[in-house]
C-alpha cells in the first residue's frame, strides 16, 4: 500500500524555523521526483519546492527562495523541507507529492504550519 506521511508542522513565531518530513512507503521512493506544496484557506494550492530523484537539483518558488531548503534521503525514503525565517504568509497546510511518469502520482495528507506575528 502506497503511503506518504508528512510530519513536523506546528505553531511557530515569525522568524522561527520548522522542518517538515515526508516519509514514503509502498513504492520505489528513489525513482520519484518529490515536491512540496502548500494551500491556505481560500487560496489555490501553490508549488513550493521540487527535488530531483537523486537530490542533485532543486527548485523553489520565489516566495520561499533563500528561506526554505528541500532535501531527501533515499536510504530513509524521506523528503524534507527546512523552513527558516518563517513569515505569517507561510501559514498553510503543507503537502508532499511523489511523482514518477504520468500515472504514478501520490500525495500525502498534509501537515498544518501556522506562523504567528
Amino acid at each position: 500500500q502506497v503511503q506518504l506521511v508528512e510530519s513536523g508542522g506546528g505553531l511557530v513565531q515569525a522568524g522561527g524555523s520548522l522542518r517538515l518530513s515526508c516519509a514514503g512507503s509502498g513504492f520505489s521512493f528513489s525513482y520519484y521526483v518529490m515536491r512540496w506544496y502548500r494551500q491556505d484557506a481560500g487560496k489555490e494550492r501553490e508549488l513550493v519546492a521540487t527535488i530531483s530523484e537523486t537530490g542533485r537539483s532543486a527548485n523553489y518558488a520565489d516566495s520561499v527562495s533563500g528561506r526554505f531548503t528541500i532535501s531527501r534521503d533515499n536510504t530513509k525514503n524521506t523528503a524534507y523541507l527546512q523552513m527558516n525565517n518563517l513569515k505569517p504568509e507561510d501559514t498553510a497546510v503543507y503537502y508532499c507529492r511523489a511523482r514518477f511518469g504520468v500515472n504514478r502520482d501520490y500525495w500525502g495528507q498534509g501537515t498544518q504550519v501556522t506562523v504567528s506575528s
